[in-house]
């Protein structure tokens, strides 16, 4: 059994993709140079308007977690995991991180990647302020964790 909720995010001209420890995506519909972690503006979804049942499974240590990218036909995925200190209560970003920080803009931990090991050619696309991404998330509680292959 999993859950599975999906959204549309945008390119922007400033997109770079080159922090090492996170990736967002955010509401907003601009973007600087300083946010290097952002692939994605004008979300459609925040983690405050994630489904709730969707919410209580994340706040589990072992709940894991596929966060897949699409743009045309590229597509990348990111494993990470869940976490009962996440508050999943921010309306702007939705950041994935490869750490264990936890903040009301957290949507996972432990992830396998961040901005910087993301594909360029995706990177690329979203350089284009006309690239629309689906985002589709993933959520797998954790009594089926083990039968999950990454």
């Amino acid at each position: 059994m999993s859950l599975k909720t999906s959204f549309y995010c945008y390119g922007h001209k400033n997109v770079l993709c080159k922090h090492l420890t996170t990736l967002e995506f955010t509401t907003d519909d601009f973007l600087t140079l300083r946010g290097d972690c952002i692939i994605g503006i004008r979300s459609n979804m925040s983690l405050f308007s994630l489904p709730e049942k969707m919410k209580q499974f994340i706040r589990n240590d072992n709940t894991k977690i596929i966060v897949k990218m699409e743009v045309d036909d590229l597509v990348e995925e990111v494993i990470g995991y869940g976490n009962s200190k996440l508050e999943l209560s921010d309306t702007h970003a939705m950041i994935i991180r490869k750490s264990s920080y936890t903040c009301s803009r957290t949507l996972m931990i432990g992830a396998n990647k961040a901005a910087i090991d993301i594909s360029r050619e995706i990177v690329q696309k979203m350089k284009n302020p006309d690239s629309k991404m689906r985002v589709t998330i993933q959520v797998f509680p954790a009594d089926n964790r083990r039968s999950i292959h990454a």
